[in-house]
């Protein structure tokens, strides 16, 4: 039975937790709510606002894109690029860091095995009666602080937004890499299909020339038509190496991409390449849910906020709990006796009064950087948005231009047939014919890239959407 006395002294402590545990009601922290965002409302500056919800930023890139080499080369770039190796260890050290958040309501405790060895003075206050003292001691201690104020979940929260949003630093390097590596593979294919132009404009320079040389022979053109037809073909040739270099760099990015060393890409041809999905770009809101730099850029606003409320419970004072038991004694073999057992349990209330103003300065610091914090956010909206815009400009743009590029195209090829023609039966001049083949090679490049730069453009509307980390 419980002595009145012993009854006294265990209350005590006890009132003092339930107290403590009462008082964590009285939070002065403040939750988190999404600001007002008027910059949603204008973010894609188009003719025709959309009211669909859908954005193809929800489809897979697995079905975007359905050239079976890029596919493959994406699923590559996801497992060994550098870049997404290192956004993973950075989500390894701010999930430990979550870890020690979440730990931060659970009490601290520590044991303690010591001996003391004690040579006396003799002429010492005790150095009459010993010579020397042995003391042993095994102990443990406990100590608790009590979120009042709310501090302890504050930094909780703190560090959860900090791991959410290296999360979604890591699905925006996805993001970026997938686009990085369908870019640099159609920039391939549009190569291939240059060089396939160039070539076959170096083997029509090179008949001309002999052609020409057979009409001077036949006394039908001078030196000068000879020259001038050996100069485009040796343009040509040059316009060749140009583009072979280009096609070995882009393999060699590409490579890059893929976190492996130079070696030559197996591809497919630009002619075979089509985007099936719908261009659906959704209402700007969706980009606060698809866009991964929005989402990690939210995540460090919220960081912020949970930080300046643990800044502000810095004013209030703190309630602390700290308990020390175990036994000590001067003899070893008496040091597990009950005689020997000793405890302390100590709860204090720390008010600061004057320290140096470092309290209210790290709330002003706090405030203003959560302000900085809610700017950037807001900046990083606006950017997406402007990056919508643009790419669904390109898109339509290079869409409309794509038909003018293919007459363009047919008729400066018909003009260049016609050009040899008449003047293998002399109704027409060198000058006409070279005149006509630089055209329609040119017409032709720009196709190419007219319709690389339609692929491109899509890409970059997926990218600026968010697409390509689901």
């Amino acid at each position: 039975m419980i002595s009145h006395s012993t009854y006294k002294k265990l209350s005590k402590p006890f009132l003092l937790i339930v107290v403590a545990i009462t008082m964590q009601s009285c939070f002065v922290a403040k939750d988190y709510t999404r600001p007002e965002l008027e910059e949603t409302d204008h973010l894609f500056r188009t003719d025709n606002l959309p009211a669909d919800s859908l954005s193809m930023a929800d489809i897979s890139w697995k079905d975007l894109f359905s050239d079976s080499y890029l596919q493959q080369y994406i699923n590559e770039g996801l497992q060994n690029n550098l870049d997404i190796r290192t956004a993973i260890q950075q989500i390894l050290v701010t999930e430990a860091y979550l870890k020690q958040g979440k730990a931060g309501y659970l009490p601290t405790v520590s044991a303690t095995a010591q001996m003391t060895h004690q040579e006396l003075s003799g002429n010492s206050q005790f150095g009459s009666f010993f010579s020397s003292l042995d003391q042993y001691e095994l102990s443990g201690s406990l100590s608790w602080e009590a979120d009042i104020w709310g501090k302890i979940r504050s930094n909780k929260r703190a560090s959860e937004a900090t791991y959410l949003q290296s999360v979604a630093a890591h699905k925006a390097v996805k993001t970026q890499l997938i686009a990085s590596i369908a870019t640099t593979y159609y920039q391939l294919l549009a190569l291939d299909a240059q060089l396939k132009v160039t070539e076959q404009t170096v083997a029509a320079a090179d008949s001309s020339v002999v052609t020409i040389k057979a009409l001077k022979d036949a006394g039908q053109a001078n030196q000068v038509a000879v020259d001038q037809n050996i100069a485009q073909y040796n343009n040509a040739k040059a316009l060749l190496v140009d583009i072979k270099a280009s096609i070995f760099k882009a393999e060699n990015a590409l490579n890059l991409l893929l976190g492996r060393s130079s070696q030559p890409i197996q591809r497919g041809s630009l002619e075979n390449q089509n985007f099936d999905a719908d261009i659906k770009v959704g209402v700007p809101a969706t980009l606060l849910s698809n866009r991964p730099d929005v989402i990690a850029s939210e995540y460090g606003l919220i960081n912020a906020f949970e930080l300046t409320n643990v800044a502000r419970s810095n004013f209030y004072p703190s309630l602390t709990l700290t308990a020390n038991s175990g036994f000590q004694s001067l003899e070893l073999d008496q040091l597990l006796d009950a005689n020997s057992l000793f405890a302390t349990l100590v709860g204090g209330l720390t008010q600061p009064i004057f320290n140096q103003r470092r309290i209210k300065t790290q709330h002003e610091v706090a405030k203003a950087q959560q302000e900085q914090a809610l700017l950037a956010f807001k900046n990083t909206l606006l950017t997406a948005g402007n990056e919508v815009s643009n790419a669904l400009y390109d898109y339509e743009a290079e869409t409309e231009k794509f038909e003018y590029r293919q007459n363009e195209v047919e008729a400066l090829r018909n003009a260049e047939s016609n050009s040899e023609e008449l003047l293998k039966n002399g109704y027409a001049n060198y000058l006409d014919l070279l005149t006509a083949r630089q055209s329609a090679l040119s017409a032709e490049l720009n196709l190419i890239d007219n319709k690389l730069q339609q692929m491109l453009s899509v890409i970059n509307l997926y990218e600026a959407l968010g697409g390509g980390w689901k």
